[in-house]
């Protein structure tokens, strides 16, 4: 990489323009990264933590199956207890409503997601918050914090008043915290919506014949993953987003070839050179895709820098995960297309002819 860290140290300017457009793509990328997971976490974490191998719905014939719309009868719910290969069949009640702090007599109420979940269900984040008595709730952390309340606290909820008998972890549906009910005192709430009062999603544990079940019952049985595209706001919130960046990593690769692109032509003289003395096309790729990692992995260190911590201080404001799928991942994508992007580049000159390209027909 002898001409490649020459270029580096004669034309730092250059390369730091560079540098910092890479940095700047990767730190939108990371951050509408970082934005969806927190997004995605917000609407869909209580339904990936149901405790059961598939979540079943109701579902109309051709109907897209929809955790808003979906009501289990008795005969549904007993059917799938009751067949071959089902180790355990949990029914949960969901309906969105508000809750009110009533110790400030309902002054103030916020969105909630209603959860009916019996307390001997298998354990999960959700079923960990159902409380034993029909006069009780639980209450996930986001729920807890908007309504001020605590344990023993008391709260109100379609004009009935319960008392807090646990606060858990950050659970969600669909934009608004989860606080749990037992099946009777949420069937209750819900008739007092407007509801009928019967169970939204059963998660199923087992290996029954899925296919067949939901056939004779008119449900569908999906994977938790799967089950997501039944909340409405899902797939357009997730898909708008991952468009976007998807066009930025398209944008990325595209600014580092182009300039990958004016700089190999720059530099076509000392490339012919290096062919007439005979520096094999295999060389000279690496020495230019070597000087683009650099470049790349400078920038992209930056912006990486740059998303974790206005992440860490955007955290308590907006709905942003930082993980390894949001951070590592977008990098490594970026650091490939921008590779992508600079092998393109190459093509017209390490494949010319050395006197060619130094002007020999001149």
């Amino acid at each position: 990489m002898f001409v490649a860290w020459r270029d580096l140290r004669h034309a730092r300017g250059r390369f730091l323009l560079i540098g910092a457009v890479v940095a700047l793509i990767t730190l939108l990328v990371g951050f509408l990264a970082g934005l969806a997971g927190g997004l995605a976490s917000q609407n869909v974490s209580a339904v990936l933590d149901l405790p059961g191998e598939r979540l079943v719905l109701q579902t109309s014939a051709g109907a897209r199956p929809s955790f808003s719309e979906s009501t289990l009868s008795p005969e549904t719910v007993s059917a799938w207890r009751d067949a071959d290969g089902v180790r355990d069949a949990t029914a949960v009640g969901i309906v969105q409503g508000r809750a009110s702090d009533a110790a400030a007599g309902g002054a103030s109420s916020v969105g909630v997601a209603l959860f009916g979940v019996p307390d001997d269900a298998p354990a999960s984040a959700v079923t960990d918050l159902a409380p034993h008595r029909d006069d009780q709730v639980g209450l996930s952390a986001g729920a807890a914090k908007d309504l001020g309340v605590g344990v023993g606290g008391r709260v109100s909820i379609a004009g009935a008043t319960y008392r807090v008998s646990a606060v858990g972890g950050d659970l969600w549906f669909s934009h608004t915290p989860v606080v749990t009910l037992t099946p009777e005192a949420w069937a209750d709430a819900d008739r007092r919506f407007g509801g009928t009062g019967e169970p939204t999603v059963l998660a199923v544990s087992g290996s029954p014949d899925w296919d067949a079940v939901a056939a004779d019952t008119g449900t569908v049985a999906n994977p938790p993953l799967l089950s997501l595209t039944a909340l409405e706001t899902f797939t357009s919130e997730i898909g708008s987003l991952g468009l976007m960046i998807a066009l930025l990593f398209g944008v990325s690769a595209l600014v580092v070839g182009a300039f990958f692109t004016v700089w190999t032509m720059q530099r076509s003289a000392d490339v012919a050179v290096l062919k007439a003395l005979g520096a094999s096309t295999a060389a000279l790729v690496r020495d230019a895709l070597g000087q683009a990692l650099v470049v790349l992995v400078a920038g992209i260190g930056v912006g990486m820098a740059l998303v974790v911590g206005l992440g860490l201080l955007a955290g308590g404001a907006l709905p942003f995960l930082l993980s390894p799928l949001t951070t590592v991942v977008p990098a490594a994508a970026m650091a490939l297309l921008g590779l992508a992007g600079a092998a393109v580049a190459l093509r017209t000159v390490t494949s010319a002819d050395p006197l060619t390209a130094l002007g020999s027909n001149r």
